[in-house]
């Protein structure tokens, strides 16, 4: 795929068109991380609307740093939609390939393996870096702009979301991991501590943003 038809830079209605075509590639995984991006990108316009106004001075640094933050993971999570798609492919690519020898069979039983992880492992990397974002979300709804904190508040649940897809993107290949493979027992308590942390998270948000829209 070249960078013209990458997902980064197709345009939204033909990254919807691809997601909504027979074509499994890119799938739920790869529009996880790019509702990720998406909270980034929210984090940081938000940040953008708040810097540099007398108001929320005391809040500069941080705004600052929040903003860098929030561009960086943005850029992560359209790398990691990128990289579910082609750990998808790699996947099929080692299902098709031959098996009717000793030889082809063990050949293909190592690729399957090696794609199997990396079919679980990106979408582990998303969801961790999707509760970076949501953490950024959080932060920003209390000393962002007041007229932007429903984008805040957006930008928490996008990043929600992102987490949750994540998380079910690697748990419905952790059973296709070979039995010796480390992440096939470690994964499910990273995955139960994120969604734990993430929901809290949100809430908090949530509450944050409900509280600063109501009248002053």
């Amino acid at each position: 795929m070249g960078d013209s038809d990458s997902l980064g830079h197709l345009l939204l209605g033909s990254l919807l068109d691809r997601l909504a075509s027979s074509d499994p590639v890119p799938g739920g995984g790869s529009a996880a991380a790019i509702a990720g991006a998406m909270g980034a990108a929210l984090v940081a316009m938000v940040a953008e609307l708040t810097i540099g106004r007398p108001d929320y001075a005391e809040h500069e640094a941080a705004l600052i740093e929040l903003r860098a933050a929030a561009h960086d993971r943005r850029l992560s999570l359209l790398s990691l939609a990128e990289e579910d798609a082609a750990a998808y492919e790699a996947v099929v690519r080692a299902r098709r390939m031959p098996r009717e020898s000793e030889a082809e069979r063990a050949t293909r039983a190592a690729a399957v393996r090696v794609a199997m992880i990396g079919a679980a492992e990106v979408p582990l990397r998303t969801a961790r870096v999707a509760a970076e974002v949501l953490a950024l979300a959080d932060r920003i709804a209390s000393i962002g702009n007041r007229v932007a904190v429903s984008d805040a508040g957006v930008a928490a649940q996008l990043a929600r979301a992102a987490l949750r897809g994540a998380v079910l993107n690697v748990r419905i290949n952790l059973p296709y991991l070979p039995a010796d493979e480390p992440m096939r027992t470690a994964a499910p308590a990273e995955l139960d501590r994120l969604e734990r942390e993430s929901e809290a998270r949100e809430q908090s948000a949530l509450d944050v943003v409900d509280a600063r829209m109501q009248p002053q």
